[in-house]
């Protein structure tokens, strides 16, 4: 299908053109988004999928009336900024007013929250069909890998170039196809964390127990053909040997986290009672710990001297705080940041360099376009991961799919609070996606209905006769005409 191959096409090239983070980037990738919504299959939804679509409508309807009111002359509610009769009155010429600090700056800055929107939409109506949705976590998965196989090469071979630009930040980090470490460690580690699952589920397959017994765990992994496995593993290696060379704090240590927690809940129903999780918990604690001594020299040594979060970005998030308590309802309008932030700019902070970001999406966000528009977007996430809870305990297959998303949002969010990460639209639209698939894939199959390709293989006897398949023998006119 046109949709299925534009939303696979976009979620592996998103990350390429240096995290996809000037205009003409977004531009295209919303162009590319938008013709597959218009092709997107829908043959699948069901009502559940229907009231997720509708919980974004809501969004977007949130969304296009904050951009009505930071773009129009005549706003319905919004009131005007005050620096417009300030510059009025200085030069001594009208001015007409706007509830933006900077005019028609919320339009161009429109493109990032419009791709993501279009991508967990198509996530949610392509990875409607399982099939699809496993294709899509592969697609994310592979094209991770290779951009990390590319930053280490890169980093080893030409540390100054990132792509055809010469690197002007970072030299002595891996960033792959990104500008900022930050964001590299970030998706590095959400690949890391779909390869683990995916590497989880192959072996807990191969597995001929029901339950995994425990003391004969070694010999049955090791029963497992290597050339079937050894690939995955290197590409989780890979992933992983780019997040820690990145040298990110955050980035590094909450990969690590979503690793733990993910595995724990994936083998959560083969671990003892009790005590099982806690101690599923405590050995990986102490495996990611042995990971950071043995990879991460640098990112030990940037917590031992500069700790979690250093005190110029704390400042920045006080200042923020400040923004936000002077423009409550309607902030200073999409993308105003860095004109907003200089005259609340701490004075404990550096003189150096731009801020150009709040590194904090969260409080960011609350800036630019109001404290209740930042809540139902906050609800919206709320929402998501609850029915992605949902799916990863309820779901009896096929859980690898929400799991993933469910791991990846909560890594992403936690991470764009310290940074901006879900900022970067190389990073986000193909995490966006995998949300949404997760999101079709956290309701289970309706009842009764049982793929066409099970009943064939059970009537070849590959497999248990279903329920349909029993009901076809018994009636033969029925099988028949069918």
């Amino acid at each position: 299908m046109p949709a299925t191959f534009i939303l696979f096409f976009v979620a592996a090239a998103a990350p390429f053109p240096f995290g996809s983070t000037n205009d003409l980037s977004i531009a295209f990738w919303c162009l590319c988004l938008g013709m597959a919504v218009i092709f997107a299959p829908t043959r699948d939804l069901r009502a559940s999928r229907l009231w997720l679509l509708a919980g974004i409508g809501v969004i977007v309807a949130g969304y296009a009336f904050v951009l009505h009111e930071q773009l129009s002359d005549h706003p319905w509610v919004a009131p005007f900024q005050p620096i417009w009769k300030q510059a009025s009155d200085l030069l001594g010429v009208p001015i007409a007013p706007s509830a933006s600090i900077v005019k028609n700056e919320a339009f161009f800055a429109l493109g990032a929250p419009l791709a993501n929107i279009l991508a967990i939409i198509l996530g949610i109506t392509v990875g409607a069909d399982r099939e699809r949705a496993r294709r899509l976590l592969w697609v994310i998965a592979i094209s991770g890998a290779l951009y990390a196989l590319y930053g280490v090469l890169s980093f080893l071979i030409e540390p100054t170039m990132i792509l055809w630009r010469d690197k002007t930040a970072y030299l002595g980090s891996v960033t792959g196809t990104f500008i900022n470490r930050n964001t590299a460690a970030a998706y590095f580690g959400s690949c890391a964390v779909i390869w683990m699952l995916l590497i989880l589920e192959d072996v807990r397959r191969r597995l001929p127990e029901r339950h995994i017994e425990w003391r004969r765990l070694s010999l049955d992994v090791r029963a497992i053909p290597p050339k079937e496995i050894l690939p995955q593993l290197g590409c989780l290696l890979m992933c992983l040997m780019a997040m820690f060379m990145t040298g990110s704090r955050a980035g590094v240590g909450l990969s690590l986290l979503a690793m733990i927690v993910s595995t724990t809940i994936f083998l959560r129903k083969d671990l003892p009672p009790r005590t099982g999780i806690w101690i599923a918990l405590g050995a990986g604690v102490t495996i990611a710990l042995g990971l950071l001594q043995l990879f991460g020299g640098r990112v030990s040594s940037r917590f031992d001297s500069q700790g979690l979060v250093d005190e110029g970005r704390i400042e920045a998030w006080k200042s923020t705080l400040r923004i936000i308590g002077d423009n409550p309802w309607f902030g200073t309008g999409m993308g105003t940041f860095q004109w907003a932030f200089p005259p609340y700019r701490s004075p404990n902070i550096s003189i150096r360099g731009v801020w150009d970001a709040a590194h904090s999406t969260p409080l960011e966000l609350a800036s630019e376009v109001g404290i209740p528009m930042a809540l139902l977007v906050s609800l919206g996430w709320a929402v998501m991961l609850l029915v992605l809870a949902r799916g990863v305990f309820g779901r009896r297959r096929d859980v690898i799919i929400p799991l993933s998303a469910a791991a990846t949002a909560t890594l992403s969010l936690l991470h764009s609070c310290l940074d901006f990460t879900l900022q970067v639209p190389g990073y986000s639209i193909p995490f966006f996606a995998l949300f949404g698939a997760g999101l079709a894939q956290s309701f289970r199959t309706k009842e009764g209905r049982i793929p066409a390709d099970a009943v064939s293989a059970s009537r070849r006897g590959e497999g248990p006769p279903t329920t349909a398949d029993t009901t076809l023998r018994r009636t033969p006119q029925l099988h028949k005409s069918v």
